[in-house]
């Protein structure tokens, strides 16, 4: 006899046994929907990426970025100095995963003080800045994206510490006649935290006019910004995500009723 809240399972049946009211027996739910089985990769750990990821800079190559010279290579990070750097491939609906360190050294203020920016897509930033006891307009902050969302929380850590952005993007939508006929979403966790939860592009994320879209391909190249702050660059890899639409309608639950066991 099990327990008022004993379960268990046989075949296709649940049985849920309800004390002294007896056991009810349920159908179980299937969708009838044939999935294709999800491929099985490597997850890596907190300094290795995915097996799927496409690496970006691992430490010793920027050999994936146009703009490269205008970087330097120290001790397994990269730094600007003079310029920013875009990617050479292109992408849509990805995963970012970028790490960033601003200057130990602290100087200037607000906007001034360890800026720089990933702009996905080359027109959407996710602002990276020292907001660590440094007040500037909230939609600039570092974890906002531009001008448009002020991240959820400051997780800022200290000036000099590594921290860590974890980016969802997924891309905007134009049709054949360049209208928009879906915005993009970014999801963005600042070392672990999240600070943007599926949030709204409402455009281009400008610095002198209202944000505002502008009908483009469905894949272009990330750039990361140089703001004449010597920001440290480390571990960016990104996996593309596919668009995934319903392969039907779900099926109704069966709808029948319940009965007893005899016995």
């Amino acid at each position: 006899m099990l327990g008022s809240l004993g379960r268990w399972t046989a075949g296709s049946t649940i049985v849920a046994m309800a004390g002294a009211a007896g056991a009810i027996f349920v159908d179980e739910y299937k969708s009838g929907i044939e999935w294709e089985k999800p491929a099985i990769i490597d997850a890596g750990d907190a300094r290795t990426p995915p097996s799927d990821a496409i690496v970006l800079f691992d430490g010793k190559d920027l050999s994936a970025w146009d703009g490269a010279e205008n970087w330097e290579i120290r001790d397994g990070y990269a730094v600007p100095t003079n310029g920013g750097i875009t990617s050479k491939q292109p992408f849509g609906d990805v995963q970012v995963h970028l790490e960033w360190a601003a200057p130990d050294e602290v100087k200037g203020s607000g906007q001034g003080r360890g800026n720089s920016g990933l702009y996905l897509m080359g027109k959407y930033e996710v602002q990276i800045l020292d907001s660590y006891e440094n007040e500037t307009y909230y939609d600039g902050q570092a974890g906002s994206i531009y001008k448009q969302w002020p991240p959820l929380v400051n997780a800022s850590r200290k000036p000099g510490e590594w921290q860590s952005y974890d980016i969802l993007f997924t891309a905007p939508r134009f049709d054949d006649e360049q209208k928009l006929v879906k915005p993009g979403y970014v999801t963005v966790l600042h070392n672990g935290v999240v600070v943007q939860n599926h949030s709204e592009l409402l455009g281009g994320t400008f610095y002198d006019q209202p944000p505002h879209y502008e009908p483009h391909v469905d894949k272009l190249p990330m750039h990361i910004q140089f703001h004449g702050n010597p920001v440290r660059f480390r571990d960016i890899w990104a996996r593309e995500l596919s668009e995934r639409t319903h392969p039907g309608k779900l099926k109704p639950s069966n709808e029948q009723t319940p009965e007893s066991p005899k016995g």
